[in-house]
């Protein structure tokens, strides 16, 4: 017989796939923030995936996963901003975070050429419409 057997190299593949199937979702990590809730509806998605800027609890500023100083925040986002086709970008802030220093922050998104900013936060937050929280 000179034909070579593939069951059992099919076996294993078919077994990889399926690990690496339940892996992947477990392998993105993130900053854990406590995102303020609202009422507002999510923004539309695009081709190119928008860029996520992270300001933690404890004051630590993030793009997508990396950490950077405050002082090369500027630097950062506009070496990016020429590199990307799109200018929209997510910020993600911290309920605890104040106010304060988010808008340093979209500042520095602003002055780094995004003009085009999406402020993150949890669905289902107060209205002003006095029905309270929406999902009640």
């Amino acid at each position: 017989m000179s034909e070579i057997n593939v069951t059992p190299f099919v076996d294993v593949m078919l077994v990889l796939l399926i690990i690496f199937m339940v892996a992947a979702p477990l392998l993105t990590a993130g900053v854990p923030i406590e995102l303020p809730e609202t009422a507002a509806a999510p923004l539309p998605q695009e081709d190119e995936e928008p860029l996520a800027v992270t300001v933690a609890a404890d004051g630590r500023v993030l793009i997508g996963s990396t950490e950077v100083q405050r002082d090369e925040l500027l630097t950062r986002l506009r070496g990016i901003a020429q590199e990307r086709t799109s200018n929209k970008v997510y910020l993600r802030g911290d309920g605890d975070v104040p106010y304060g220093e988010i808008m340093v922050v979209m500042g520095a998104l602003n002055a780094g050429g995004f003009r085009d900013i999406g402020l993150v936060t949890d669905a289902g937050g107060p209205t002003l419409d006095g029905g309270g929280t929406q999902g009640n």
